[in-house]
């Protein structure tokens, strides 16, 4: 598919200008959605990858920030922290969030009809049962003149193995939207 392709170039700038071997990546899982819906989910995550890449393809209900993504099934309390940097060609904006709920790696989503943000999202040390994880993502929007770009990074302050990821967005995922979920060799 055409954005499979995007995506993949998308990391190779995210990685240094360096696209990683194919064979370094393995498929885990993909999610497609057939109707909207406010969250996509994998469970049972194989604990057998130095990391995990998630790549997407989104479009939300409304434009708006606020999707997320949680571990293990934890989104309350304390356990993420994170920080982010976003431009759109007239502004720009650096946050920086500590004990939250969640963590806020997806920027803020499109709502136009046919129009899907792009999301590359690495998680490290994921199987560790010693450090807590950390994320770095990359998501953007092209709306034919203007758009968005997000760089994200975060931690998930739990030392437990992460087994679960949810995605969930208040707003709605609309229909078409894509996930897929890759394992990363060491």
């Amino acid at each position: 598919m055409w954005w499979a392709q995007l995506l993949n170039n998308i990391a190779a700038l995210f990685s240094g200008g360096v696209a990683a071997s194919t064979s370094s990546f393995e498929s885990i899982a993909t999610a497609t959605l057939a109707v909207d819906s406010t969250s996509i989910q994998f469970t049972s995550i194989p604990q057998t990858y130095s990391s995990l890449q998630i790549r997407g393809i989104g479009r939300s209900g409304t434009s708006a920030n606020g999707p997320s993504l949680y571990f293990n099934n934890v989104p309350s309390g304390t356990s993420y922290a994170y920080h982010n940097l976003y431009g759109d060609g007239t502004s720009v904006l650096a946050q920086g969030y500590a004990s939250q709920a969640y963590d806020s790696s997806m920027g803020i989503l499109s709502a136009t009809a046919n129009i899907f943000n792009g999301f590359i999202i690495d998680i490290h040390d994921y199987a560790s049962t010693t450090r807590n994880k950390t994320t770095r993502a990359l998501t953007g929007v092209d709306l034919n003149g203007s758009g968005s770009i997000w760089l994200h990074s975060s931690v998930f302050t739990n030392t437990s193995a992460i087994t679960q990821i949810d995605l969930y967005n208040g707003y709605t995922w609309k229909a078409g939207t894509t996930f897929a979920l890759y394992g990363i060799k060491g």
